[in-house]
């Protein structure tokens, strides 16, 4: 770790108190000269960093730059992760996955500030502009039959919003299977994907990504999806990114340490506003108008035809006058 990464380390771990230069450079073993030029390194990537005479330095409150040591100060010491943090990357989920076939670790854990090709499920995009965002994804190497993906899928959307409501108070509901909504409006989406052994039908490696909307871009949503699209926060206020994604990454490791229990589903059920409620279904490309009216154990959507049949859907495209 360098010079500048042990400097942010330490303003992260003290970010309500100044630390003088003299302290700053005696722990990571540096010249004070050292420890101004990382300081400026950091302004440069545009961190606030406050200098106040005879007390030192002090990240500003109001900074919300994603970096390990941001997410890391709201995690527990013992934590699972192995987090990289880039500026810019074509996707999270790309990245992990090309991790994942170098042999990372299960844990690893890729943020970006910016994604030019951030995907969601069935081909869609996710725009995810810089600064605005949590993009991140997770190598996971699970024992489990690649038919039962869903399970991750869902884990995660249990885990996105119980994140979203502890960091922010507002409440958060699914979209079956995998979006999050608050007030009316999609704010995070997951995709889920993987490698899997052809004879045994297990995962060589599974990447699960999450994409929360935090705030609302300074130019605004694109006009294909502005009438859909919502931010989790009206306001800059202090590291939400990072202890969201902090929130998101350890409430995800709960449910997916006991993920065969299935002890999520309750809440899952709970949280997804579809059900009971009329919903279009696209399927082979016709749409279909039916009700939403259960969810199987293992996560698939019941839904009744006019004449009262029923299908129970896998996946899908579902949507409901209401969004």
């Amino acid at each position: 770790m360098g010079t500048k990464e042990q400097l942010l380390r330490m303003l992260e771990d003290n970010r309500d108190r100044h630390v003088s230069g003299a302290r700053l450079a005696e722990a990571i073993g540096v010249s004070r000269n050292a420890v101004w030029k990382a300081v400026e390194a950091l302004r440069a990537e545009g961190y606030r960093v406050e200098a106040a005479t005879n007390r030192g330095y002090r990240l500003a409150q109001e900074n919300d730059l994603l970096s390990p040591a941001s997410i890391e100060r709201f995690l527990p010491e013992d934590h699972p992760f192995d987090i990289a943090v880039r500026k810019r990357l074509d996707s999270t989920n790309a990245e992990a996955r090309r991790r994942a076939l170098e042999g990372a670790r299960e844990g690893t854990v890729v943020l970006a500030e910016e994604q030019t090709a951030g995907r969601g499920r069935l081909g869609k995009t996710f725009y995810s502009p810089a600064g605005s965002g949590v993009y991140l994804s997770m190598v996971l190497r699970p024992s489990l039959q690649a038919d039962r993906a869903q399970y991750l899928t869902c884990a995660a959307a249990v885990a996105c919003a119980q994140a979203i409501e502890a960091a922010t108070g507002k409440e958060a509901l699914i979209k079956w299977v995998n979006d999050i909504y608050c007030n009316g409006r999609k704010v995070a989406g997951i995709l889920t994907e993987g490698v899997v052994d052809m004879e045994s039908g297990r995962f060589e490696h599974a990447v699960l990504g999450m994409g929360v909307n935090v705030r609302k871009p300074a130019a605004g949503f694109p006009r294909d999806i502005a009438d859909v699209a919502g931010a989790v926060s009206d306001e800059a206020v202090g590291a939400l990114r990072s202890r969201l994604a902090a929130e998101m990454l350890m409430r995800f490791w709960r449910l997916y340490e006991n993920l065969p229990d299935l002890a999520f589903h309750e809440e899952y059920r709970r949280r997804c506003f579809l059900l009971g409620q009329p919903v279009v279904v696209t399927r082979n490309g016709s749409r279909v108008r039916v009700r939403a009216v259960d969810l199987t154990d293992d996560f698939k959507l019941v839904v009744e035809l006019p004449d009262k049949t029923r299908w129970e859907l896998p996946y899908g495209e579902v949507s409901t006058a209401r969004i």
